[in-house]
């Protein structure tokens, strides 16, 4: 069954869709991080001011620099010894879909140990957005039955894969990372 879902969620961001899937966090909407209109549909689906910061997740931490325009020395030591969910904010991103960006340019970028995300993006060689699976100002769900109707029904695929995992999840630590080692720990 994993397998089936990888390929038909693979197969959803090749074509510029929204999937609904599970991450090493809470569930999350995502899509091709360079894709603008992807982009933009996860800001309608969400009812969310576009430029409102989201994350991407990358399994590779070898193309980091890819999307990022400057990596501080102590975010490879972060990413390295991190053994829980952390989302680190850069301050430049790049090669990105342009609306996926703030005002400020920043990106928050979390490598994924959770299997099934790991395999998609790897499979897919490209960010994924993620971003939690809720209409902007309602609580993050912490479990699949916790998201709303409408944005299940608003998804192009809805993974199948751990749907009916009940343990609750709790979001990503959140680090933001500045010149000259400057470092603001925004959520522990």
């Amino acid at each position: 069954m994993m397998n089936d879902d990888l390929n038909k969620a693979l197969e959803t961001l090749r074509a510029g869709g929204v999937i609904l899937y599970p991450t090493d966090t809470v569930w999350g909407l995502g899509c091709d991080a360079t894709n603008e209109k992807a982009v933009e549909r996860i800001y309608a689906i969400k009812k969310r001011p576009d430029r409102k910061s989201m994350l991407i997740l990358m399994e590779n931490p070898a193309l980091l620099e890819r999307y990022v325009e400057e990596v501080p020395d102590i975010a490879w030591d972060l990413i390295e010894i991190t053994s829980t969910p952390l989302t680190i904010v850069y301050e430049k991103g790049k090669n990105l879909a342009p609306n996926l960006l703030p005002e400020d340019g920043s990106v928050g970028v979390r490598f994924t140990k959770e299997p099934f995300t790991r395999e998609l993006i790897g499979r897919f060689q490209k960010p994924v957005v993620s971003t939690s699976a809720n209409i902007s100002g309602q609580p993050a769900p912490l479990r699949f039955g916790d998201i709303a109707e409408e944005i299940v029904n608003s998804a192009d695929y809805v993974v199948r894969y751990r749907q009916q995992d009940d343990a609750p999840a709790t979001p990503s630590s959140i680090i933001k990372l500045g010149s000259g080692g400057k470092v603001e720990i925004i959520r522990p």
